[in-house]
């Protein structure tokens, strides 16, 4: 669904309100020529409590840290931006929706160097259903190893959510929709597993849970976090900086995808191989259905990730 038939009509920049056709930026903005924005994707889920915001702490953790990397001044305060996200989902009635803030280099001058641009902060948020199909969730996904290697952390640190890293994510994705799957795994320089374009990976083996850690190039994000959380609190072994070779991905008993976006969605097979029975499996299917029981607060647990609209 593209944004013109969706019931959005207003954006957040640099402190004022705007009509969503009104938010534009200069061509020669410095971001879209060199990549320099950083960004998160937050969800917010229309809950048992109300709508509420999901770890929207952590995420702005992420975003300043992110900032930081790239000697971003975000001159807006944390109290702010949160103050200022609220009252954009209240304007447009959003209750369930996918939250947007990006920080990025403005327009002034155009070399590599953005030291005399400033630093724009915008706000958006619109509907967004299931990032790999409603069906994916229960049905699971169908997917390859890409041909493109995640870029190393020696070479542009990926402990950050930044704008430019994202052309590595769209290649291996769009390789993969190309040759008629639904989504890539990438791996490292070393030829181990890293993550998915936009998510993080799960293998399960014997009941011990896998995911691959820093070291390996990952995004660590902050579904992998809630997953890894839930799943020691179900009393299972979660081997955390895992490395996982390619090999192991086709003799899993479970993999499964995790992020923002993605959620918990299973992966039933991975360059045409069957993973497990071919269907989500049990482990996947507790975890998946303790995290939406979470984010839905059908349950009590872990009330200091959600902030209430």
């Amino acid at each position: 669904m593209g944004f013109d038939e969706m019931d959005v009509d207003t954006i957040w920049k640099n402190g004022e309100f705007l009509d969503w056709e009104d938010a534009t930026t200069h061509v020669l903005t410095h971001a879209l020529h060199y990549g320099s924005g950083v960004f998160e994707g937050v969800r917010c889920y229309d809950t048992e409590r109300g709508p509420a915001i999901f770890r929207w702490d952590e995420h702005l953790d992420r975003l300043f840290d992110s900032a930081k990397m790239y000697d971003m001044d975000i001159e807006h305060s944390r109290e702010e931006i949160t103050e200022a996200t609220l009252e954009l989902l209240d304007r447009q009635d959003l209750e369930s929706c996918y939250i947007r803030p990006i920080a990025y280099y403005g327009y002034d001058s155009l070399g590599v160097s953005p030291k005399d641009c400033p630093t724009d902060l915008v706000l958006a948020a619109w509907p967004w259903g299931a990032y790999l199909g409603e069906e994916a969730l229960e049905d699971g996904v169908d997917v390859m190893v890409s041909s493109w290697r995640k870029h190393a952390s020696s070479q542009v640190p990926t402990n950050v959510k930044t704008t430019g890293l994202y052309v590595n994510s769209m290649l291996a994705g769009e390789e993969a929709r190309r040759n008629g799957y639904v989504e890539a795994i990438v791996l490292n320089k070393e030829g181990n597993v890293a993550e998915g374009p936009g998510e993080n990976i799960f293998m399960v083996n014997d009941g011990e849970i896998y995911t691959t850690g820093p070291a390996q190039s990952i995004l660590e994000g902050i579904t992998r976090d809630t997953v890894i959380t839930l799943a020691e609190e179900r009393g299972y072994e979660v081997h955390d900086e895992a490395v996982i070779s390619r090999g192991q991905l086709y003799t899993a008993d479970e993999l499964f995808f995790t992020g923002s976006a993605a959620e918990v969605t299973p992966i039933r097979s991975v360059d045409d191989t069957e993973i497990g029975a071919g269907t989500r499996g049990p482990v996947t299917e507790e975890l998946q259905s303790a995290f939406f029981d979470l984010v839905e607060r059908r349950t009590d647990d872990h009330d200091e990730w959600f902030t209430y609209l």
